[in-house]
């Protein structure tokens, strides 16, 4: 699958829109192609041409932000498209017309190993802070189809931004945002109800999306916190920490001492973040 992104500024506004095309052979790698040209529309009567140019720095007009879902990872799973605020900040001397964002991962954004995904057309709305500085927002649609289990990592936040006098600027690297891949963590504490000072067996799996092959596979190996709340208490605390097996299965035992509930807990990992089980409540007799 190839993307493609086109930005035109149309009378004062920017609007920027991701295109799936497909790629010239069917192979399976992925390839994206990003068009960072800003092309005006024809003219109405009366009107001037409004001339096209490159996303390149050209000119005073500057990007001087760019984030993503606001600095925080992105969280993706196996089948909801996630789509993900950004702004971009832009100025120059003229004012700008409009500005957008895009995220891409490999060795440069012009590569045969880059890709990643652009904005959404009618997400883009902008709003002027002074005479030259401009914040435009919108959103970006991640399409866990089209990704890898390696692309769970720091991507990229790139921008583009077109001025009022035809000014433009691009930087390919502006920030970076984490992609993530969901988590998801399950328990049970058995047997009950139980007597005070017997042993439990608490069970339960850690898995996590594969992007390889849309399903959720065991994370293995990984140290999890076995944790309990009393019940009327407000908070849990670690009773131990269990290693999940090689197909992220969980498995321990301990002693019943008070009705509560007790819960697995992982931290998270750079590419997967952190999650609790919901507390399985447990009468102890």
């Amino acid at each position: 699958m190839r993307i493609r992104a086109t930005v035109a500024a149309v009378s004062g506004a920017l609007a920027l829109s991701a295109l799936a095309v497909p790629a010239a052979q069917a192979d399976d790698s992925r390839s994206w192609s990003l068009d960072r040209g800003f092309t005006a529309t024809q003219p109405s009567a009366g009107e001037k041409p409004k001339r096209a140019f490159a996303a390149t720095q050209d000119g005073d007009a500057k990007i001087t932000a760019a984030v993503v879902n606001g600095g925080k990872p992105i969280v993706v799973g196996t089948k909801s498209k996630v789509t993900v605020p950004y702004t971009v900040t832009a100025t120059d001397d003229s004012g700008i017309a409009g500005a957008a964002a895009f995220i891409w991962i490999g060795s440069s954004v012009d590569a045969e190993d880059s890709f990643g995904f652009g904005p959404n057309e009618k997400s883009i709305s902008c709003k002027a802070a002074n005479a030259t500085t401009t914040t435009c927002k919108g959103t970006i649609t991640l399409t866990p189809d089209l990704m890898l289990n390696s692309d769970a990592t720091w991507w990229r936040v790139g921008a583009a931004a077109g001025a009022n006098d035809g000014d433009e600027a691009e930087r390919d690297a502006v920030s970076k945002v984490r992609v993530q891949r969901f988590s998801k963590l399950t328990v049970n504490a058995s047997p009950e109800p139980v007597k005070k000072g017997k042993t439990i067996t608490v069970t339960g799996k850690l898995t996590r999306a594969n992007w390889d092959t849309g399903t959720y596979k065991g994370y293995s190996k990984q140290s999890v916190k076995l944790q309990f709340k009393k019940k009327g208490a407000k908070s849990y605390t670690t009773v131990k920490t269990v290693k999940t097996s090689s197909t992220g299965t969980l498995k321990t035992t301990v002693k019943a001492s008070a009705d509560g509930y007790w819960r697995y807990s992982f931290a998270g990992t750079p590419s997967t973040p952190a999650v609790s089980a919901k507390g399985d409540y447990l009468d102890v007799k």
